[in-house]
């Protein structure tokens, strides 16, 4: 349903770009190539299980863990509270 000056199917169009977008941005980030043997942040060894899990791995476990939980927090607000995007 479309409303004032938009067509139909515009909403959803703009919805379908934005998810394309997230996941072409999400496979940009993706580590490509060989395994690294030891960490680039810590320098600790990388179990070789984990190198044939995860190709292209550059960080071990814990390294890993700790750069997602930054990444966690992106600033988006998904909760749709208009109150709370305007502050």
């Amino acid at each position: 349903m479309a409303g004032g000056w938009s067509r139909d199917g515009a909403v959803q169009d703009q919805i379908d770009a934005s998810v394309e977008d997230a996941i072409a941005r999400a496979r940009g980030k993706l580590a490509r190539g060989e395994s690294l043997k030891q960490c680039e942040e810590c320098d600790a060894a990388i179990p070789e299980a984990r190198r044939k899990a995860v190709p292209g791995v550059r960080l071990c476990i814990e390294c890993q863990r700790a750069q997602d939980a930054d990444a966690a927090h992106s600033g988006y607000n998904r909760r749709g509270s208009k109150d709370s995007q305007l502050r």
